[in-house]
């Protein structure tokens, strides 16, 4: 029996950006960082993997640890690991290609790979693609890689500043592509090709804040190839189409963004539906539907970043509309209107006066409302919640099939005096509250329809602790 799957898709003490999901052996992959709930820094844990069938995208499933920073022998594991990509090598292998970077601000002039008979690994250090004969052109990073054919292609770029290596933004030219040997997958065997220019390259303005930053991948469907990217917009996966995987691309459209700017006239950070903050995914299709992986920010700031999907639709163009973030995500359709739910779950999280973009420092945001957790980082027990809902907050879900809900309950604690609204479809139900400790706030549901959104707003002194939605 299908499980009812929510966003993000892993449990919620999972923190797994970046994601890069591929199908093997029947199951799909997903492959990406590891952040660290809590930490200093991006991809500060091991990486891990996580499958699920290809015929059941609800049933995920640990596959553990596949590399260990201790476990390249060029890095002596102080380096952290930034964005990988795994591909099947024309002699059925697979390899992992993955970015190590000292520091927020530095990176290195190569790419390392290692290798393994199964998807899930153990993998095992293979070598390293040197890039630093166009390192100032095409900075090394955030690779990925396409296989076709007995071809091997690898992706990289992005358009950050890093001093220690003496590269200026204004020398970067974009996102490149080079060929790879097939025999050794780690030997250059073409010059660099750019694949998508940075907005200071952007002669002609086609791209705009639309150009590349970083987050290269490369899928193909249809006979199309789809290179996708991070925009220099920051919080967004855009795409191009090509008739080659080197290209030339030509410019398609977004695809997701996590605050759901670009789409109902949100034009920016303040007003999108969520806080912002950097993304990075690719798309997958499965049984004949495609969906969208990408990641969203938790604990008011980049470092505790989580992943999320959506189902997206093609177009008989071969172009992509860019979806909106649901909390259904996988499920595939409206939430059953009974049963217990994470209020962490949320699609939408927005204070009273605006949202912003996440930078890598967490100061500034006193008054926002954020996600985190209870207890350090670690692989069980999923206690995430909305912390500091005060004045003027609303969270917002989608959606929930209400049609046979009779009561709707938000279980939190705190301490707050004020209203509490919940918005469902066109109707809305207020309480007035006065909590001190634990509480169970319950609304009556009258008449739900099949697909509702669900908002809380509060008005009011104090602050909420939002745990859990039961819903009867």
């Amino acid at each position: 029996m299908k499980k009812v799957v929510t966003n993000p898709y892993l449990p919620n003490f999972e923190y797994v950006p970046d994601g890069e999901p591929h199908v093997f052996n029947g199951r799909v992959y997903v492959y990406g960082s590891h952040d660290r709930f809590n930490g200093g820094n991006f991809c500060l844990n091991d990486y891990v993997t996580w499958s699920a069938p290809i015929d059941d995208l609800s049933d995920w499933r640990y596959e553990g640890v596949i590399w260990r920073k201790v476990d390249d022998p060029t890095t002596n594991g102080k380096r952290v690991y930034y964005a990988p990509d795994v591909c099947q090598g024309p002699d059925g292998k697979f390899y992992l290609y993955y970015c190590p970077v000292q520091g927020i601000t530095s990176g290195s002039w190569i790419i390392h790979c290692a290798v393994a008979d199964n998807p899930a690994g153990p993998f095992k250090y293979h070598g390293n693609v040197d890039l630093k004969k166009w390192g100032k052109t095409y900075l090394p990073f955030d690779p990925a890689v396409y296989v076709e054919d007995g071809h091997v292609y690898l992706y990289y770029g992005s358009a950050m500043f890093y001093p220690l290596l003496d590269v200026r933004a204004k020398s970067i030219k974009g996102g490149a592509v080079v060929e790879l040997d097939p025999k050794d997958m780690l030997t250059p065997i073409t010059e660099p090709v750019m694949t998508v220019p940075t907005i200071r390259n952007d002669v002609n303005k086609e791209y705009g804040i639309h150009a590349f930053f970083e987050a290269s991948s490369m899928r193909k469907f249809n006979g199309k190839y789809y290179f996708i990217y991070s925009s220099q917009a920051g919080h967004e996966l855009c795409y191009c189409i090509g008739d080659t995987p080197m290209g030339p691309f030509k410019k398609g459209g977004t695809l997701v963004s996590n605050g759901d700017i670009g789409l109902r006239g949100i034009e920016n950070s303040k007003d999108a539906v969520d806080f912002t903050g950097n993304t990075h995914g690719s798309m997958v299709e499965v049984n004949g539907k495609y969906y969208v992986f990408a990641h969203r920010q938790t604990n008011k700031c980049q470092f505790s970043r989580q992943g999320f999907a959506e189902e997206i639709f093609m177009e008989k163009d071969g172009s992509f509309k860019q979806v909106e973030r649901t909390s259904q995500g996988l499920y595939g359709k409206p939430l059953p209107g009974q049963g217990e739910y994470f209020a962490s779950m949320c699609c939408g999280l927005r204070a009273k006066n605006g949202n912003r973009f996440y930078g890598i420092f967490k100061f500034g945001h006193g008054k926002d409302p954020f996600l985190t957790q209870e207890g350090e980082d670690r692989e069980e027990n999923p206690n995430q919640y909305v912390k500091n809902f005060n004045d003027g907050c609303s969270i917002t879900y989608k959606y929930f099939d209400l049609s046979k809900t009779k009561s709707f309950a938000i279980k939190l604690d705190g301490k707050a005096e004020g209203k509490l609204t919940m918005k469902y479809g066109e109707k809305e139900a207020a309480q007035d509250i006065n909590v001190k400790g634990e509480a169970l706030v319950e609304f009556k549901v009258e008449k739900g329809g099949e697909k509702d959104q669900v908002t809380f707003v509060y008005e009011g002194k104090g602050a909420l602790n939002l745990r859990k939605l039961i819903l009867k």
